[in-house]
């Protein structure tokens, strides 16, 4: 009984750290397309975030096409963007609350 008690406490924080969540107000961050120019793996192209050098695709109110053509010369496809974001990250992904697009910061794609 000792035994199984042990292992149901280290499985539940086991489970307890891989479920990390950190809350994002109004934190300055890169944004773009996630496949095209953060490194996600996926298929087509969606929105993400890179926070303290890790990216993250979104979820939540905004998606790529909620700021114009992702594949204009400053779109997301092409350029890294600088915006400002609320929300939470948790599982790997950014849940998004507000998401506000600031200037182009570069253009990554040659």
């Amino acid at each position: 009984m000792k035994n199984l008690s042990i292992f149901l406490l280290v499985l539940t924080a086991s489970f307890s750290f891989a479920q990390e969540k950190v809350e994002l107000k109004k934190q300055t961050v890169e944004a773009s397309c996630g496949q095209c120019q953060l490194g996600l793996k996926g298929k087509g192209c969606d929105l993400a975030i890179r926070y303290e050098g890790k990216s993250y695709f979104v979820e939540g109110k905004k998606s790529i096409e909620s700021f114009g053509d992702a594949h204009a010369k400053d779109g997301f496809c092409n350029a890294i963007r600088t915006a400002v974001v609320s929300g939470m990250i948790r599982d790997d992904k950014f849940f998004a609350t507000d998401i506000d697009l600031k200037k182009v910061s570069e253009k990554v794609k040659k």
